[in-house]
């Protein structure tokens, strides 16, 4: 890959992990999208906090996978839900990997553009931010699930 290519790579990887970050604190505080995407676009993607430089990301993308799963979060849940094992919900996950596989899905769905193996690949390393080996595991197995169906 050439050195354009990876540093829009890296920035797609920041904005998948603030988008994750955004959604969670949508979730938690019910912070109005506009405001929620101002606020990142201020204070957070290639910002400084405590001492740590958040890598640019890339904003349009961020903005497309924060606002796409607002909007068509009862589909996406519902594209999740038929992929969890018996027994299980989504509101028995916790609130950071309901957003994972939420912006996840979002983009098996609706970003036709970047490849499958690159979208579970990239949620498998957000995953890896929060969780262990076991939950990463997860990711991947219910976003390939989810891929099966929404790339065919």
């Amino acid at each position: 890959m050439n050195a354009k290519g990876n540093d829009r790579a890296k920035s797609r990887s920041a904005a998948r992990l603030a988008a994750v970050q955004a959604l969670y604190q949508r979730e938690m505080e019910g912070t109005p999208l506009a405001q929620l995407l101002h606020e990142f676009h201020q204070h957070r993607l290639g910002a400084t906090i405590e001492d740590v430089t958040y890598a640019p990301a890339e904003q349009s993308f961020f903005d497309d996978v924060v606002s796409g799963v607002d909007a068509r979060r009862e589909e996406i849940d519902g594209v999740i839900a038929a992929k969890l094992s018996a027994g299980w919900s989504l509101e028995r996950l916790d609130k950071p990997m309901r957003q994972i596989l939420r912006a996840g899905a979002y983009e098996l769905i609706a970003r036709t553009d970047v490849p499958k193996a690159t979208v579970i690949s990239e949620y498998v390393d957000v995953a890896k931010a929060f969780y262990d080996k076991r939950e990463s595991g997860f990711v991947n197995g219910l976003l390939d699930a989810v891929a099966k169906d929404a790339r065919t």
